[in-house]
This record gives C-alpha cells, sequence and structure tokens, in this order.
C-alpha cells in the first residue's frame, strides 16, 4: 500500500518556524495536539465545542487564550454598556470572551468584548463570526506579552477592525488604536472618558466608572 508521508510528516524546523511567529507566548499556552503549524479552522471549532478552554489559531497553532477573573470582571462591565447602548439605537451586536472571529485562514481570534454592526454582519450564524468585528476589545492578562498583543493587533487591522482596545487593569488605563494610524493610541487614564464618535457614535465609557467596579469587587460597595 502506498502511504504520501509528505502528507504525514512535520519537520521541526516547520514546527519552530511556527512558533516564533507566535511572538514571545509563554509556551504553556500553546497547544502541541496538532502539530504547530497545521492546526485548522475546524480543529479550533473542534477545541471550542469541548468547552474545557479557549483557543485562538494563529497561522496553523492553537493557542490557549489568557485569562483572569478581573479581565473577566472588566469584560462584562464593557460589554454591559456597550451592549445597551448598540442595542438601543439598533446599531448592532455585542459579543464577550468566547465569542470567536474568523479574520483570515487559519486565523481566529477571541477578543474579550467586540462590537459587529449590523451593516458588517454577515447572515446566518455557526461557531465562528466569519467576519472582523467593527471594534475589538483585548483585556491585558499576566501571561499576554507586548510583543503578542502588537502581533494580535496587525491581525485585527489586516482583517477589517477599524478599532482596537488594549485595556490594562494594572495601569488603570485604556489604549485606543485605530486602523488609520495603527502605531499611534490614544491612551486614556483613569479619570478620562472613551467617546466613539464613528463607531458607535454617542457611546461614552467612564473609566472611572468603570475602574471603580474593581474596588466595589475588592473592598465592597461604598456606604453612602
Amino acid at each position: 500500500m502506498s502511504i504520501d508521508l509528505e502528507t504525514r510528516v512535520t519537520r521541526l524546523e516547520d514546527v519552530l518556524q511556527a512558533l516564533d511567529g507566535l511572538h514571545d507566548v509563554p509556551p504553556a499556552r500553546i497547544l502541541m495536539t496538532p502539530t504547530p503549524g497545521t492546526a485548522t479552522e475546524d480543529d479550533a471549532i473542534a477545541v471550542l465545542g469541548r468547552g474545557r478552554i479557549l483557543c485562538e489559531l494563529i497561522d496553523g497553532v492553537l493557542v490557549e487564550k489568557g485569562m483572569g477573573y478581573i479581565e473577566s470582571f472588566l469584560g462584562v462591565a464593557i460589554a454591559a454598556m456597550m451592549r445597551a447602548f448598540a442595542r438601543a439605537g439598533r446599531l448592532g451586536i455585542v459579543s464577550g470572551s468566547d465569542g470567536p472571529y474568523l479574520l483570515a485562514p487559519e486565523v481566529v481570534l477571541i477578543p474579550d468584548v467586540a462590537f459587529l454592526s449590523w451593516a458588517r454582519c454577515p447572515t446566518g450564524s455557526g461557531p465562528i463570526m466569519a467576519v472582523a468585528p467593527d471594534l475589538a476589545v483585548e483585556i491585558l492578562s499576566i501571561s499576554n506579552t507586548k510583543a503578542e498583543m502588537e502581533r494580535k493587533r496587525g491581525l485585527y487591522f489586516d482583517g477589517g477592525t477599524l478599532s482596537v482596545w488594549i485595556v490594562d487593569p494594572e495601569r488603570r488605563s485604556i489604549a485606543v488604536y485605530d486602523r488609520d494610524e495603527p502605531e499611534t493610541p490614544r491612551v486614556y487614564a483613569e479619570n478620562d472618558v472613551i467617546e466613539l464618535a464613528e463607531i458607535l457614535p454617542g457611546f461614552r465609557l467612564s473609566l472611572a466608572e468603570l475602574f471603580g467596579e474593581i474596588d466595589e469587587f475588592q473592598n465592597g460597595p461604598a456606604v453612602s
């Protein structure tokens, strides 16, 4: 019986090249099955379907999404405010930290919060949204590296995302990157307010209100 070895053999060189493209992602978050560099969208769907871990697909490598309680806490708070505004104006849909988006072949990312306008939302549905969100919010976890987040921003913008937020719980700041100026973020501090004039006209996010929820969680609500 003839066996086509080229369809079964993965060289170490190819694996190392795939891992190098991840830009300092900690090894503990990299899945070795399927072999790095060979994973597909179907593999990502299969892992997500099992529901044990959240994995993103980056150039054929399954990468576990960095998570933590504070990140989840902030993500829910941002999503709740954004969803209420978007729903009231019938502007689009808001997804949370288990909503995957297909940005390109072999690239599936799961933003902590995402907004997708009705104008860009494809008809029908499936386990992965087959379009990039208008806005992607990434909340930094302890395992995220600077190089990793730079790469992810590039993947979002290449896929068609208009704006990417990087939320830093430790510094209590949000860096807003726009597709037109991807290297020059607007950085908002704890007492600032973010306004989305184009993507969600009229939406305002008070960072004092957002990060104040962390204080309430850690110290209990203020007594009036």
